[in-house]
């Protein structure tokens, strides 16, 4: 009777687990691809190495041989004494890997004999890694399998026919499924490892045919095979391709691969090193294509890996500092193209704007890039970023085409949004492919970045924290303070992995307007760990995912380190207030009559306070807002108080309704003295508070006493509600709830205090030394000195003579001024040599009826745009008034606090617009770009300060 109950146990139970899904739950947990709907559908172990990755064909392997020591032990339990079940076990088992489990079971019936017979199974295993790693000849390793299990049971067992028998029949099932199952990757169309090679792979290691199918690591098969496995696994139209590694045999891929003139093989370099952000290597190793027959293709192969020792390629190498290393070989079944040619997903010569600029001709793409032909120039226009998981052209998406010539404009159109698509897959760094349409399908080619435009510039951030246009002796003294405080960050992050890195070039001016290098700080973000959007993030404010876990835990004692600077961030400040801040401030604030080399010695003692304001001004507002998204605080649960601008606008309006209250009028001399003490105390702030060539309020105060006068005659005020309410008090009810966040917030206010005091006390010492010049002729009027660079200023009090200086100070004017007048300034710059002008941004299409920018302040106004490029002459500003402005700093808050609503360029949430709006209750919307030059005075709008949304009416 037990016997009867095991007969029906292998027959049913063995069956059933054979067919258990358990490599593709494995696969879909680890990678989160179903099996059954890619590659061949069939549910192998090979699957899992190739689809899954090789931590998801080591489970697989477990997995399955799981299931073949189940049964033999299965069928142990009920005949101990007869083997041949064991047998007839692992039969069944494979039968319903085959038909229920869609699999060929050679690892059930590998690990299955190794527990019924381990001589049996270590011979196998010892024939089969022979022939992949040594003969490399994969089928030699299956036929091994199917012929060694019955020749050496009957070697072994010849006394028992019954078990003879039964290997004979595992035998002939096994190479029956063989016939019937594809392998994903033995399939001639894929060309990758069969079934037992990706089975053995992970235990010998395989130099088994390698195609593009499979994930290529850069540092062996270069950038180029990288790339285009990369974008092949990810959807992108690549040509079907294998990839010989460096010093490989390639008798096998020839043995393979069966060129014919029906269907010819290119075959192409792939150096480690080429198609790099650094070095394209553009012409530089051979190509060869029409390879039609095995002769051609090994001759192909071999040219192609000779000329890695060309003596231009070695020169070349040389010139880009690329470290000698070795040449994988490319080969791919070669597009027959109707049209063919290059693309740019920016333009190389321009360096701006929205342009893709395509060349093509009728044919394959040799004759474009080969430059033996002039191809047909096309340009396509494009002010949107192609997003979403197709590279097809969305229906209905307009693309203005320039250039005419024989290729269709409709195909234009789909291989310049292929090359944006492309461009934003690599978070914004602009690439040059290769492209060819065969009549049917369009073949990505190649796809590299575009060296000569790299790095690439931003003005994202930099916007915001140096907005305006500046003049050399303000960036002589803010780029290396603001470059080396955030090199000494990065590096308490990095540690020994800053290496190589040159903070120095964190920023640079066009158009004497900062930018920030993006692509350096991209290299920063990879080694920090953050996620690849950071790049996006700087170049178009896209949103951060979360880091990688694994990039998370290497980054762990840096981020340690930083977390501890920022937990005694108020304690440190307190300290250096206490010791340095404080002492100097009181006594630096005197105006003495002083000689040249006293106020140079003044200027050597501020700018090492600044050093130290600059660490806390950068991490105070990094803490902020970081406290502020962990704790999810909103905006108008926090008090802005302590930061300069607020609090000296609120002194104002309060002193404004305290005069009005008390019925005195505002040329009361009480009031004027209390007024001209306000000034004073914060005569410091200014327009653009980290640019020490613009005048402070104490200097030029109209605008804060236009501010006081219309708020004294009760003009202006707020309109939700009354100045006493919104200024009088200096911590409004319910506004500190933000516990660790608002005490950060405080500290913020603090240090932007102490830092804008210490500017404008440098400023104040330049304009001294300044007047000592005018006196003795050197300079011709107020200002020039701002046109000399921190060296040249201390190279003239050392030497005692500024005679040559007019010359000097006159052409850096000029181009101060011819820059100052540019319209619109380029939100990104690509390479370091732009053209001498940018281009006015070119837009086809009309304007849209509504903008999208960042809601910093909630509400909804209308009114009509009143466009400010300056504090200087601004006319008639009042509750009807929506203010453009190309950006907003402390100074302004005077003017904004008159308006009704305001747009600026650049800023997000925490602008100084956006705080000095908040308090006033007043709608902002913040980065809408280019307003200036899309609004028109006089033009009547609705903003919607919580959306973000600007509606032309």
């Amino acid at each position: 009777m037990l016997e009867v109950w095991g007969a029906l146990a292998i027959f049913i139970v063995c069956p059933l687990l054979g067919g258990l899904p358990l490599i593709a739950w494995i696969t879909y947990a680890i990678s989160k691809k179903q099996l059954t709907k890619v590659g061949t559908g069939n549910i192998s172990v090979s699957a899992a190495f190739y689809h899954g990755g090789t931590f998801a064909g080591v489970l697989a392997v477990m997995s399955e041989a799981f299931k073949g020591i189940a049964a033999v032990l299965l069928a142990r339990t009920f005949f101990p004494t007869n083997p041949t079940w064991e047998i007839i076990a692992l039969i069944a088992l494979i039968m319903g890997r085959y038909w229920i489990g869609k699999g060929a079971g050679a690892t059930n019936a590998v690990w299955g004999y190794a527990v019924h017979d381990w001589r049996i199974a270590a011979l196998s295993f010892l024939i089969g890694g022979i022939s992949f790693t040594i003969l490399r000849e994969r089928e030699l390793g299956r036929i091994g399998v199917l012929v060694i299990f019955p020749l050496l049971t009957a070697l072994l067992h010849a006394d028992e026919p019954g078990r003879i028998m039964a290997a004979i029949a595992l035998a002939v099932l096994l190479g029956w499924i063989y016939q019937k199952i594809p392998d994903d990757l033995d399939l001639a169309a894929v060309g990758g490892q069969t079934q037992s090679q990706a089975m053995f792979k992970f235990f010998q290691g395989s130099k088994a045919i390698v195609s593009l199918d499979n994930e290529l690591p850069t540092e062996k098969f270069g950038q180029k095979a990288a790339t285009l496995a990369q974008l092949k696994r990810l959807g992108y139209p690549i040509p079907q391709g294998w990839v010989l590694p460096p010093g490989d045999d390639w008798q096998a891929l020839t043995e393979f691969l069966q060129p014919t003139p029906a269907e010819p093989l290119a075959v192409r370099s792939s150096a480690v090193g080429e198609d790099s952000e650094s070095a394209s290597a553009a012409g530089q190793y051979e190509t060869v294509l029409n390879v039609s027959s095995k002769a051609q293709l090994n001759r192909a192969i071999a040219r192609v890996i000779d000329s890695y020792d060309n003596p231009a390629a070695i020169d070349y190498r040389r010139e880009k500092s690329i470290a000698e290393d070795a040449m994988a070989v490319l080969i791919q079944k070669q597009v027959r193209g109707v049209f063919s040619g290059v693309a740019f997903s920016r333009d190389p010569i321009a360096q701006q704007g929205d342009w893709v600029v395509i060349e093509a001709l009728p044919g394959d793409a040799t004759a474009v890039v080969s430059g033996q032909v002039t191809p047909q120039q096309y340009r396509v226009y494009s002010d949107r970023i192609a997003t979403g998981d197709s590279w097809l052209l969305p229906e209905g998406l307009e693309m203005p085409v320039e250039g005419e010539g024989d290729v269709p404009p409709a195909l234009i159109r789909q291989v310049a949004f292929l090359a944006r698509h492309l461009e934003n897959y690599y978070h914004g760094i602009p690439q040059d492919i290769e492209w060819s349409y065969d009549g049917q399908t369009l073949w990505l080619l190649q796809s590299r970045p575009i060296t000569t435009l790299l790095p690439i510039w931003t003005r994202k951030i930099a916007s915001e924290v140096i907005p305006g246009a500046i003049r050399p002796l303000t960036w002589s003294i803010n780029r290396p303070l603001t470059c080396g405080v955030w090199g000494d960050i990065f590096t308490v992050v990095l540690g020994a992995r800053a290496s190589g890195l040159d903070f120095e070039q964190t920023a640079t001016l066009h158009y004497a307007y900062a930018y920030f290098n993006a692509s350096l700080l991209g290299q920063i973000f990879r080694r920090m760990g953050l996620p690849p959007e950071s790049l996006e993030f700087l170049t178009r404010g896209a949103k951060f995912s979360k880091p990688p876990l694994q990039s998370t835990l290497q980054n762990v004692p840096g981020l340690l380190r930083l977390l501890g600077r920022e937990l005694r961030l108020k304690q440190d400040f307190e300290r250096d207030y206490r010791l340095h801040f404080a002492p100097a401030l009181s006594r630096l604030d005197r105006e003495d009559k002083m000689s040249a080399q006293e106020l140079l010695a003044q200027v050597d003692e501020i700018l090492g306070l600044l050093k130290k304001a600059t660490y806390y001004s950068i991490l105070a507002p990094l803490s902020a807002a970081l406290r502020q998204a962990v704790f999810r605080v909103k905006d108008e649960d926090l008090d802005n108080s302590l930061t300069p601008e607020v609090a000296a606008i609120r002194a104002i309006a309060s002193l404004a309704q305290e005069a009005r209250g008390l019925g005195r009028g505002l040329q009361d001399e009480e009031i004027l003295r209390r007024f001209d003490e306000l000034v004073e105390r914060y005569g410091y702030l200014s327009a653009v508070g980290t640019d020490i060539a613009v005048p402070a309020w104490r200097e030029e105060p109209q605008v804060v006493r236009e501010l006081f006068l219309r708020l004294g005659s009760g003009e202006n005020e707020p309109p939700s509600r009354s100045v006493a309410i919104a200024f009088s008090r200096q911590v409004r009810p319910g506004r500190r709830k933000g516990g660790v966040v608002q005490g950060r917030l405080d500290l913020k206010g603090r240090v932007t205090e102490v830092y804008s005091r210490l500017l404008a006390l440098l400023r104040w010492r330049f304009v001294a030394l300044e007047r000592l010049w005018l006196e003795l002729g050197w300079l011709v009027e107020v200002g020039d000195i701002f046109f000399l660079e921190e060296g040249e200023v201390r190279k003239v009090v050392g030497g005692g003579d500024g005679r040559g200086l007019q010359e000097l100070v006159a052409s850096r004017r000029s181009q101060f001024m011819q820059y100052s007048n540019i319209e619109s300034i380029p939100p990104l710059i690509y390479g370091n040599s732009p053209p001498a002008s940018p281009a006015s941004p070119a837009s086809p299409a009309s304007p849209a009826s509504q903008l999208q920018g960042i809601g910093a302040s909630p509400g909804q106004v209308e009114g009509h745009i009143l466009i400010v490029r300056s504090l200087q002459g601004v006319g008639e500003v009042n509750r009807e008034t929506i203010l453009v402005v190309p950006y907003t700093d402390s100074g302004w808050s005077p003017l904004l606090a008159l308006a009704g609503g305001l747009i600026a360029e650049v800023g997000g949430r925490l602008s100084h617009g956006a705080i000095v709006a908040r308090e006033y209750g007043i709608p902002a919307v913040m980065d809408v770009h280019n307003a200036t030059q899309i609004f028109k005075d006089g033009q009547r709008v609705r903003i919607d300060g919580r959306l973000g949304t600007v509606d032309l009416l």
